[in-house]
C-alpha cells in the first residue's frame, strides 16, 4: 500500500512539491520519538503528517496542498496534553526549538516570532506593574508611566501584526489598560471586568487554537476573590464566562465549556464540574442533540462525591440464612467499599487480596466490602469468591456491558467507591494504595 501511495504522488503536478518546512529540535533529545502535525479547525483536528524525531531533530516538508492556518504539533501521549500550536502562513519556513522545561521558541517564522515577542514583552510589563503595586510605598507616577508603555506596546504589536494570522491573537489578548493611575483594588476589579472585552468568540482563527480554552481557564482559576468562598468564586467566574460568550455559536460554547468541565473533573473539583453541567453544558448538549455528551455528564453526576450511590440489589448471608436486600437498605457497617473487579483482571487479582488483609487490620472502622465481579462467564468468579467470605459478592454478567457497571461508569477494574453509612460517595480512590491512605489519614 505504501508503494502505491508513493507512485500516485509521483504522478502529481510539480506544484505539489515541497515548498516550505516546519522543523526544529526537541530537548532532551532522548525523550521524544515522533511528532504528529494536525491542521486545526473549529470542529476538529485534521491529520497532516508525521515525522520521526532523530537525535532531537524533526522536519515536516509541506507542499502547496497544506494551506495557511493554525497547526498543532503533538509530541507525546496523551495528545491533548502534549502539544503546542504553530502558525503556518504558507509564505515562510518555520523553525523552532522545544525544551521540556521552558516550552517552545522560534528562530524562523515572522508570525510566530512576533507572537513570542508580544507574549514576553507584555508579560514583563505586567510583572513590573504588579511589583510596583506590591511595593511598600506605591509610586503612582511609575505605575502611570508603565500603563502608557503598556498601551504603546499593544498598539505597536497590533500595527506590526496587521494582516497576519498573529493579529487575531494579539488583539484578543489585549489587557485592560487604565488611562491614568488606579488604586490596586480598583485596578484588579477592572482587570476582571474587562478581561474578555477584546475576545471575539466567533473568530475562526481563535477557535482553531488553544487560545479560547486557555483564556477561559486563566480567568476561572486566576480571577478568584480570596475573600470569597472558593465554590462561590468559581460559580461567579463560570457565570461570567458564559455571559462573555453568550452570542457565540452553540457548538463553540459547548466545546469550550466541555474543556472547562473536563479540567474540573481532572483536578477532582466534582462539585464545580457538576455546576457547569447543571447550569449550562447539559442544556447545550441537549440543544445540539449531542446524546453522547449528555449521557457522559449525567453518568458523572450520578457517581460524584457527595451524591448518594446508585442503588442495586444484593444478598447477605448471616447464620446460613440468605436475605435479599438493596444497597440503600443495608445497615451493617459504618462505611462501605464498593469495588468493581474481574477474575480475569491481573491488577484485581493483586489488589483484592490486599483489600482483604487491609480490612482485617481495620476492623475497628467497621467497614463492609461489596465486591461486584464484572464477568463474561461465572465459573472463575464462583471459584475465587470463596476466598473472600467476609465480602458481599455481586455477579455482574456481561462484563463491560453490565448494567451495574454502566450505572457506576466503570471503565477499568478494579474501581473503588467509598460510601458512608447513608451510602453517600465520600471518596473514589484510584487504587488500593490510595484507598489505604484514605483510611490511614
Amino acid at each position: 500500500m505504501l508503494k502505491k501511495l508513493i507512485f500516485i504522488f509521483g504522478l502529481m503536478p510539480t506544484f505539489l512539491m515541497a515548498q516550505y518546512t516546519i522543523k526544529g529540535t526537541f530537548s532532551p533529545a532522548d525523550q521524544f520519538n515522533y511528532a504528529l502535525l494536525y491542521k486545526i479547525t473549529p470542529e476538529s483536528n485534521v491529520y497532516v503528517s508525521n515525522a520521526e524525531i532523530k537525535n532531537g531533530e524533526f522536519s515536516f516538508e509541506l507542499d502547496s496542498s497544506v494551506t495557511k492556518g493554525m497547526y498543532r504539533l503533538v509530541y507525546a501521549l496523551p495528545q491533548e496534553e502534549y502539544n503546542f500550536d504553530v502558525i503556518y502562513n504558507a509564505n515562510e519556513d518555520v523553525e523552532l526549538s522545544f525544551d521540556q522545561e521552558v516550552g517552545v521558541s522560534y528562530t524562523k517564522s515572522n508570525e510566530n516570532i512576533l507572537i513570542n515577542s508580544y507574549t514576553n514583552d507584555m508579560a514583563e510589563i505586567s510583572r513590573l506593574i504588579g511589583d510596583n503595586y506590591r511595593a511598600e510605598v506605591v509610586d503612582t507616577l511609575t505605575i502611570t508611566t508603565l500603563f502608557i508603555k503598556q498601551a504603546e506596546l499593544q498598539n505597536q504589536f497590533e500595527k506590526n501584526a496587521e494582516g497576519t494570522i498573529a493579529e487575531a491573537f494579539i488583539k484578543a489578548n489585549k489587557p485592560y489598560i487604565p488611562s491614568d493611575y488606579e488604586g490596586v483594588n480598583r485596578y484588579i476589579e477592572n482587570l476582571k471586568k474587562h478581561y474578555f472585552d477584546y475576545v471575539n468568540f466567533n473568530d475562526l482563527t481563535l477557535q482553531s487554537s488553544n487560545f479560547l480554552s486557555d483564556r477561559i481557564g486563566n480567568y476561572v482559576f486566576g480571577m478568584t476573590d480570596k475573600d470569597m468562598d472558593a465554590n462561590e468564586a468559581y460559580h461567579l467566574n463560570i457565570d461570567n464566562v458564559f455571559n462573555a460568550m453568550r452570542v457565540s455559536d452553540l457548538t463553540i460554547k459547548k466545546m469550550l465549556l466541555t474543556d472547562l468541565w473536563q479540567q474540573m473533573v481532572d483536578i477532582s473539583l466534582e462539585n464545580i464540574a457538576n455546576y457547569i453541567s447543571e447550569n449550562y453544558l447539559l442544556a447545550l448538549a441537549e440543544a445540539d442533540k449531542d446524546t453522547e455528551l449528555a449521557s457522559e455528564l449525567n453518568k458523572f453526576k450520578r457517581i460524584s462525591i457527595g451524591v448518594t450511590a446508585p442503588d442495586f440489589s444484593l444478598e447477605t448471608t448471616l447464620n446460613d440464612v440468605t436475605t435479599k436486600t438493596t444497597l440503600s437498605d443495608l445497615d451493617i457497617a459504618e462505611q462501605y467499599i464498593v469495588v468493581f473487579w474481574s477474575s480475569g483482571c491481573s491488577h484485581c487479582l493483586k489488589e483484592i487480596p490486599q483489600l482483604q488483609e487491609f480490612i482485617k487490620t481495620h476492623q475497628e472502622n467497621n467497614i463492609q466490602v461489596i465486591a461486584i465481579g464484572l464477568e463474561d462467564e461465572p465459573y472463575n468468579w464462583e471459584r475465587l469468591v470463596l476466598n473472600y467470605p467476609e465480602f458481599i459478592h455481586v455477579l455482574g454478567l456481561g462484563k463491560w456491558t453490565n448494567k451495574l457497571g454502566y450505572l457506576y461508569n466503570v471503565r477499568s477494574t478494579p474501581t473503588y467507591f467509598l460510601l458512608d453509612n447513608d451510602k453517600k460517595i465520600i471518596a473514589k480512590p484510584d487504587d488500593i494504595d490510595l484507598l489505604k491512605e484514605y483510611f490511614n489519614n
